[in-house]
């Protein structure tokens, strides 16, 4: 060895679960940073610092690696709504913790959210991400809504409605983080309560084809 160079790091030797945890770990950032399209095998290699072959042998490749840590994230996301939406409170109390678990998420595990939210593979697997936590959510709805008086088969159209409403605002405030949390989070339930408060159960257009009220 040359006198200055830099002493090489050994390699660690992982558990196949080590290996596993560190690879979604991994996974999770570089899909975040680039997208799943731009990432290559040939990248998460280099940032786990192992060969292909062995991206390979614990996921199939890339698609199976990211379906692992989306799949991660959603039961994570998926069990503070759960959490957040079941506990007691009035409608509107229920809407704060809802829009809350969701900018906490943005806010704490930015990576993750950037992950559900951004491109998805072409082969369906994951389709619409959104739409899935949507339809996660909406059994939790539907329980909620026949305890009120509320159609059930109804929750599929509120709870996308709200998690689209949330998500979007949510990737706004990733960019800009202001103004406060808090405050995103109060302004979103009072645009979301005005409207479920008085929920109309069989609602009409009060516009014409020619849009005239």
């Amino acid at each position: 060895m040359v006198p200055g160079d830099p002493v090489p790091r050994p390699r660690v030797r992982m558990s196949a679960a080590q290996r596993r945890e560190q690879l979604v770990a991994v996974g999770r950032a570089v899909f975040a940073e680039r997208g799943y399209e731009a990432t290559s095998i040939e990248e998460l290699a280099v940032r786990a610092e192992v060969s292909k072959p062995v991206v390979y042998e614990h996921f199939g490749g890339k698609e199976g690696l990211y379906a692992a840590v989306v799949d991660r994230e959603m039961q994570q996301l998926l069990g503070r709504f759960t959490a957040a939406l079941s506990g007691d409170g009035g409608p509107r109390a229920l809407l704060e913790r809802a829009a809350l678990v969701l900018l906490d998420y943005v806010e704490d595990d930015t990576d993750g959210f950037r992950v559900l939210s951004r491109d998805v593979p072409d082969s369906g697997t994951h389709s619409s991400l959104l739409g899935e936590l949507a339809r996660r959510v909406e059994h939790i709805l539907a329980g909620q809504f026949t305890g009120r008086g509320y159609d059930p088969a109804l929750a599929g159209l509120y709870s996308s409605a709200l998690v689209g409403m949330v998500a979007l605002v949510g990737q706004w405030w990733l960019e800009h983080r202001s103004p406060a949390k808090e405050e995103v989070a109060a302004r979103l339930v009072d645009l979301a309560f005005s409207g479920l408060s008085r929920l109309d159960p069989s609602p009409t257009l009060r516009t014409t084809g020619s849009g005239r009220a």
